[in-house]
């Protein structure tokens, strides 16, 4: 029997899945303490985990190299790579936002204002497809809060989670995006391949969830 590989996002969202996997029946003990491995095995259950990056996690699921992943909707969102979504893990909530001073821009009817985000994909489908409006996206890494304030751009489209980074920054949201949390994606053959396998652990999963 060969092994599902599950690539997790490093970090918080990491720290989760790894108590889901734990509390429906999985050997998680690898990865108790602080280890610097990448990967770790369940040997019983023939089950891989991987560490990876956030936004290398789709990466990996498209291309096989896992067949599960866990990662947040906006990393799903700005990578657009193809898998299956299959269950909203409900944790890691927040919200996907256009942030900016409230007496900056009337955001409804404005064309050729600069946007900087580190999601310019989603930034670029919101203004251009959904809202029908011309920008200027400039692609940050680092605080992108730091932008209207310093005059690169008018407004921001990032995370939202308390909203306390923007309201001591003198910023506030201007209008929501999207809802934000975890997802459980599934590469496509894989589903094919390892169906029986792959369904109980989403059905597993999604049991335990419901029951919280």
């Amino acid at each position: 029997m060969k092994y599902i590989t599950v690539a997790l996002a490093k970090g918080r969202l990491a720290d989760f899945a790894v108590g889901i996997f734990r509390e429906i029946g999985f050997d998680c003990s690898e990865m108790d303490g602080d280890s610097r491995k990448l990967i770790f095995t369940d040997k019983g259950n023939k089950f891989k985990f991987i560490m990876v990056k956030a936004a290398d996690v789709p990466v990996y699921v498209e291309y096989g190299v896992a067949d599960v992943g866990i990662v947040g909707k906006d990393t799903l969102l700005e990578e657009g790579r193809n898998l299956y979504e299959m269950l909203d893990l409900g944790f890691g909530k927040c919200v996907m936002a256009v942030a900016g001073r409230a007496e900056s821009v009337k955001l409804s009817n404005t064309n050729n204002i600069r946007v900087a985000t580190k999601y310019p994909n989603i930034a670029k489908n919101y203004f251009h497809a959904v809202k029908g409006q011309t920008i200027e996206i400039i692609k940050l890494n680092g605080s992108v809060e730091l932008a209207p304030l310093i005059g690169l751009s008018e407004v921001i489209v990032d995370i939202v989670e308390s909203g306390r980074t923007l309201k001591d920054n003198g910023l506030c949201v201007l209008e929501e995006i999207c809802p934000i949390s975890a997802r459980l994606v599934i590469n496509r053959i894989s589903m094919k391949l390892e169906k029986d396998r792959i369904a109980s652990l989403v059905n597993k999963i999604s049991k335990h969830i419901k029951g919280k």
